[in-house]
């Protein structure tokens, strides 16, 4: 059966994110107590004025296909928003719409992709967008970022990173999975390596762009410098910042020729996305967005809670992210000690498995993100079930036996 499979295949990985939290709720399922921090969705309700919208839209019998790429009622909705948001201009045919945000960076990816193009990915990045690379049979380029530097990529790292076959850079901003965002001058400094090397595309995953914190002031590279805005594709959606997350509604901006080929591309796999759907999100965009102010404040609030309590724990250290709903604590601290069977913990891996078995504690290892030892935990969950989550955890750490002290 093997040989019948595609040979792209084989550079594939199932999501970590998706495995450990089957594995939680199979736990679950045969009566553990499991807390599960590894799923990246927010636990607030989507609001009533989009439900209703999606409501109207089912009793006026928008249940019909679409345009393959997006209605023209969202379209026009999407250039608002880049508009009001973002001081980015769009015309509807520079804008596509997906089945979520995954649907359009792959559409992007299969567009544009040739074998031996190369495309530049900070570490630790989203799951998904190396595999993705992978399946366009292009090779990505992993450049390492440390907490020292606040997961950010450098412009010195970048400009060393960059080859005649570089065809893209990806950035995340707030990063899945360490929380981090770039500011104006973050981004200008890579900005102006970019402009150096026209030769490359910039893809910006900014999906969290509303979940910032501590008056952080988001940015968007385009907008930072118009220098760079025929050349990106200005990714965003609906899913996180209005808690649509099962909708499954993703949209970019970008070059017209892009937004085209990206189209046909959904034409011949989904087609359009529901158009249920779009109508909620239509709704999501130009209705009243005073509700994100208690969400952000209650998400800064469940951070600044998880960040402390880790930092409290030997064997752990935990940055303050500026954004999305993720901590990524490194557990340097804890690799080669002994839990209370002997094993050996040698890996974020173990010590995302012990966590697991030993407390019910679900986190995602470090290792599915290309930057280890580290794990990756959602917060997006409530205040109560933090504080036992990171109790848990505590507790878990003091069973082991040659943990790294905080002194050392």
């Amino acid at each position: 059966m093997s040989e019948f499979l595609a040979n792209r295949l084989s550079k594939v990985k199932a999501s970590p994110t998706l495995a450990i939290t089957k594995l939680a709720l199979e736990l679950k399922a045969q009566g553990k107590n499991v807390i599960g921090l590894a799923a990246g969705e927010p636990d607030f309700d989507t609001p009533d004025f989009i439900k209703d919208a999606a409501i109207a839209a089912i009793k006026a019998g928008q249940t019909k296909y679409t345009a393959v790429d997006g209605t023209p009622a969202l379209k026009q909705a999407i250039a608002a928003k880049f508009l009001r948001d973002n001081e980015l201009t769009y015309k509807p045919s520079q804008i596509s719409v997906g089945t979520g945000g995954k649907q359009v960076i792959f559409n992007a990816m299969m567009a544009s992709v040739s074998p031996g193009d190369e495309v530049i990915i900070p570490t630790p990045y989203w799951v998904s967008y190396p595999d993705m690379v992978n399946l366009a049979e292009g090779t990505p380029v992993f450049v390492s970022t440390t907490a020292a530097n606040k997961f950010r990529l450098s412009p010195v790292d970048l400009e060393k990173a960059i080859t005649p076959k570089t065809k893209w850079l990806i950035l995340n901003s707030p990063s899945n999975p360490s929380g981090a965002a770039y500011t104006r001058a973050e981004l200008r400094a890579i900005a102006d390596v970019l402009v150096r090397h026209p030769h490359v595309w910039i893809l910006t995953d900014d999906m969290y762009e509303h979940l910032v914190y501590d008056d952080f002031e988001f940015t968007t590279i385009a907008q930072v410098e118009p220098a760079l805005y025929d050349r990106t594709l200005t990714v965003n959606g609906v899913s996180k910042a209005y808690s649509m997350t099962g909708w499954r509604i993703g949209f970019a901006g970008g070059p017209e020729i892009l937004i085209k080929k990206m189209g046909e591309i959904q034409g011949h796999s989904t087609s359009n996305p529901c158009s249920i759907s779009q109508a909620a999100a239509v709704a999501a965009l130009n209705g009243d967005q005073a509700f994100l102010k208690t969400w952000v404040k209650a998400f800064q609030e469940r951070r600044d809670l998880v960040v402390e309590m880790l930092n409290q724990i030997s064997g752990l250290s935990c940055p303050k992210p500026e954004g999305a709903f993720y901590v990524y604590p490194s557990c340097a601290g804890v690799i080669g000690s002994k839990t209370p069977d002997g094993k050996v913990i040698s890996s974020d891996d173990d010590f995302a498995t012990y966590l697991l078995q030993s407390e019910g504690v679900a986190v995602v290892q470090g290792s599915g993100f290309g930057l280890s030892p580290a794990f990756r935990i959602s917060y997006a969950t409530s205040t109560d079930m933090l504080r036992d989550a990171c109790g848990r955890i505590k507790r878990a750490c003091e069973n082991l036996s040659g943990v790294q002290s905080k002194a050392a």
